[in-house]
């Protein structure tokens, strides 16, 4: 993010996306290590882990150009004279460089919140659910995806279809294939050089899409990630997720809504394993002795047990069987916990970030009328999840 990749798309990372989900994946990370006094967590496999490509070698633009065209023609079975005639005076742009250096996810939760949380989006989000309820209904009832949900996405994403970014897909994916923002940092440099082979990879799978669906991709302007369509999918998430949501035969994310939500719902399902009726977060209450505990990463692997032994337990009623993750956010009004179930996870699928997957979660709850987040500096208690089939109940 499929990839991928919302109003202000300058202002996020890369990915969701898919969405999806979104234009991100990172390597899985270890699992925690058990302490003596608790056990250790269970091993869940879960989809979309997979790990960064190799890195990339350094070698001169040149050459790196010209093993790209011969190893994408090879792969997709492209004419590389045409690869080449779409490369060719394409530029490393550096105002790409600079959006990708600096990622709103890396803002603590009390000034990312905001930024997705509010009222116009509220309200432009019922407006938007109501105007397509029917649409969203039968996606709701096929997938088990609550139409809010695909509605709160829409809304981070690209501001319900308004801004789904000025930037040529072939720039943008052009510049972080072969100029990949460096830190200067030696213990990142690994991640970076794999994160630049990512979009290398989707610069690929962009040629294959054209190949696909005739679309012409020299025309496809996104985010400065190079996600596109209302739902902002990664090249690679478009050819694997996508899907013909009106029957027409295609699947366009740019102009045909059916196609959007069938396919911001297929990529939850299919990457992000969504449970219908499933819980997605609840706030966590902390025991007054409880040591800081920050797990390595977002899978949902500690039974409630696990966390009660830790001192951290679900403010709400949740079945003792599901399995969560501690979320720890600095929110306004000081750290504030969370529980994250197996939905919660599926929405981290779409970009890799626990305040995107909350903020998506609260903007959904707001929209179905369940609650507003705006009312306080830190919010209420919330449900665990939307009944199935009833968009906005």
């Amino acid at each position: 993010m499929t990839q991928r990749h919302p109003a202000r798309r300058a202002l996020i990372g890369a990915l969701t996306l898919a969405l999806a989900a979104c234009a991100t994946q990172a390597p899985p990370p270890s699992a925690p290590s058990p302490t003596a006094s608790q056990p250790p967590a269970p091993v869940i496999v879960t989809p979309g882990t997979n790990p960064l490509p190799e890195p990339v070698k350094p070698m001169p633009l040149a050459e790196a150009r010209a093993a790209f065209v011969r190893d994408t023609a090879a792969q997709y079975g492209i004419d590389p004279g045409y690869i080449q005639s779409v490369l060719a005076g394409r530029e490393v742009r550096e105002s790409i460089v600079a959006a990708m250096s600096r990622p709103a996810e890396a803002k603590p939760w009390r000034d990312y919140r905001p930024i997705f949380i509010t009222q116009a989006r509220i309200d432009g989000g019922q407006a938007f659910l109501a105007r397509h309820r029917d649409a969203l209904a039968r996606v709701e009832a096929q997938t088990g995806v609550p139409a809010e949900i695909i509605v709160a996405i829409i809304g981070v994403e690209t501001s319900f279809g308004a801004n789904t970014g000025s930037y040529p897909v072939v720039d943008a994916l052009y510049t972080l294939a072969f100029a990949y923002p460096r830190s200067g940092d030696p213990a990142k440099a690994d991640r970076e050089n794999r994160r630049e082979a990512f979009f290398r990879g989707e610069l690929a799978q962009l040629f294959a899409l054209g190949k696909e669906t005739g679309l012409d991709i020299t025309t496809l302007t996104g985010s400065y990630a190079g996600a596109m369509g209302w739902g902002q999918f990664m090249p690679s998430s478009y050819r694997e997720f996508a899907v013909d949501g009106n029957g027409d035969g295609k699947r366009d994310l740019f102009t045909s809504t059916d196609d959007v939500f069938a396919s911001i719902a297929n990529y939850f399902l299919k990457k992000g394993g969504w449970v219908r009726g499933g819980p997605v977060t609840l706030r966590a209450n902390r025991d007054a002795n409880a040591a800081d505990f920050e797990p390595a990463g977002l899978e949902p692997v500690y039974t409630l047990a696990d966390l009660a032994a830790r001192g951290y337990r679900p403010m709400g009623a949740v079945a003792p069987t599901e399995t969560a993750v501690l979320l720890n956010l600095d929110g306004e009004s000081g750290k504030e916990h969370w529980l994250g179930f197996r939905n919660f996870y599926a929405i981290t699928r779409y970009n890799i970030s626990k305040h995107y997957a909350m903020a998506v979660y609260q903007l959904a709850e707001a929209i179905a009328g369940r609650e507003n987040p705006l009312a306080a500096g830190a919010p209420a208690p919330a449900p665990a999840a939307a009944p199935a089939g009833q968009p906005g109940a």
